[in-house]
């Protein structure tokens, strides 16, 4: 920038990117405020101390209680580049005559969305609790099978609750894409809601490989309970703005896909 901004200017810009967004990286605000990462990460530590933010690896992210389940259209304008590279590699992993269970949520939408570009569509089989998610496979003509779970409506367009725990429960499935609410190194995969935890972790039983798709705003986030710790995961696939210390830790524990976006891979 030719006219370095005051904090208080900064700052603002800071909290705005957040509020559109629900989470920024401190690597693109360094480039955006032309301050240092030192300067950058003062600002975001004054901010969570002033209620404005939170604090996660490499960024801040919008505050949330931990059973706090924001609706289905405001998670899907965040991070939109992240989600779309992260379901372009999880449709890859998916072959001819898969039994899949797609979970709830804006990443695995659009999952569906880049299954239904897939040649071999019309031979899967798929079990999920996302209306969203249904409704794009549906639509298209070569349409796989889908079954829809039931189960009581959440804010974020998901079906949770015992009915859809028991149709899960029923079913025997290759592989299982699951989003999640927050990822943590002690904490694992977690969820904002009781109902939904015990929904997802009826499709993990169901599953014989899960896979998560997250995007990277999601590590440091800890919401009200955990669903699996990371042993229950096969493959993880975020995007490439995962903190450097956070990819380290998870390729301990878990396989980890990084999904390319423009800003290129680590």
């Amino acid at each position: 920038m030719d006219t370095p901004l005051l904090a208080d200017q900064r700052r603002a810009a800071i909290r705005d990117e957040v509020a559109r967004t629900g989470a920024v990286r401190m690597t693109d605000l360094v480039a955006r405020l032309g301050v240092s990462e030192m300067t950058i990460r003062r600002d975001i530590t004054a901010l969570a101390e002033q209620g404005h933010l939170a604090r996660v690896h490499g960024g801040a992210v919008a505050r949330e209680g931990s059973a706090a389940e924001p609706a289905f259209t405001d998670k899907a304008a965040r991070a939109g580049a992240q989600k779309l590279a992260i379901a372009t590699a999880v449709a890859a992993l998916v072959g001819p005559g898969t039994s899949l269970g797609l979970t709830a949520g804006t990443t695995t939408a659009a999952v569906a969305g880049a299954l239904t570009r897939l040649p071999h569509l019309a031979t899967l089989n798929v079990l999920t609790n996302s209306p969203p998610a249904a409704d794009v496979l549906f639509a298209h003509p070569q349409r796989p099978a889908v079954v829809v779970t039931g189960g009581e409506p959440t804010p974020s367009a998901a079906l949770v609750g015992p009915v859809a725990a028991a149709v899960c429960d029923s079913f025997h499935l290759d592989l299982l894409v699951m989003g999640v609410s927050g990822m943590d190194a002690i904490a694992g995969l977690t969820s904002p809601t009781l109902a939904e935890a015990e929904t997802l972790t009826a499709f993990v039983r169901a599953s014989r490989r899960v896979v998560v798709a997250a995007d990277s705003s999601k590590w440091g986030t800890t919401a009200l309970r955990t669903i699996v710790r990371w042993d229950a995961v096969d493959l993880l696939v975020t995007d490439d703005g995962l903190p450097a210390d956070a990819l380290d830790h998870l390729r301990d524990v878990v396989d980890v896909h990084l999904a390319p976006t423009s800003e290129g891979t680590r």
